[in-house]
């Protein structure tokens, strides 16, 4: 069996609210935010700083609910400024014959982090 890496839940354009150097690690995301996306706490996240342009690895943790906290923790802490706009995305391993249909759980969000939109496809023309 062939299994593909699949965009699987992208919360795009977020803000950085806070960059805690002296913590555990991690990205604690608003509650709300992790299950618009699809995206478990402790699951691995893929980080994309659009700012800097650094892209890592880490694990998100739940942040209150309806707080909009996107908190960068630990050693990328050093990678992120408060207020930098991110996208955050999660992968899943999909069979090959799944594939084709296979949506991804896609969120968009307000400069405040608040949910304004929510798809299943990304549009070329506005990517």
């Amino acid at each position: 069996m062939i299994l593909l890496t699949i965009l699987k839940g992208k919360l795009h354009r977020v803000r950085a609210t806070a960059v805690e150097l002296e913590y555990e690690g991690s990205c604690a995301i608003d509650s709300d935010l992790l299950a618009a996306a699809g995206i478990h706490p402790y699951e691995q996240v893929h980080i994309y700083d659009v700012n800097n342009g650094d892209r890592f690895s880490t694990y998100a943790i739940s942040a209150p609910t309806g707080s909009g906290i996107i908190s960068v923790n630990g050693a990328a802490a050093r990678r992120v400024a408060l207020g930098d706009i991110l996208i955050i995305a999660a992968y899943a391993q999909v069979a090959e014959e799944k594939v084709a249909g296979f949506q991804p759980q896609l969120v968009y969000v307000d400069e405040h982090n608040r949910i304004t939109r929510r798809s299943q496809q990304i549009d070329p023309a506005s990517a």
